[in-house]
């Protein structure tokens, strides 16, 4: 089991943490997925480590982007 954790900006609301979360649990692997909107963090339990562009390109599709 792997834990990542990345920082998501432009989410504002309860919509936006459910797109993300959707969006990434879409990702091969991934167990959970924990969306905290004040702090931008999520963190993604899974069975191997999830690269960070798989992650990017989740995270874009819901319409957000990942913090350099």
């Amino acid at each position: 089991m792997s834990t990542s954790t990345f920082t998501v900006v432009g989410m504002t609301c309860d919509h936006c943490v459910g797109s993300v979360k959707a969006g990434v649990a879409k990702i091969v692997g991934v167990n959970a997925v924990d969306v905290d909107l004040e702090s931008g963090l999520v963190t993604v339990e899974s069975d191997t480590e999830i690269p960070n562009d798989a992650f990017a390109a989740a995270v874009n599709e819901a319409g957000y982007e990942v913090a350099p």
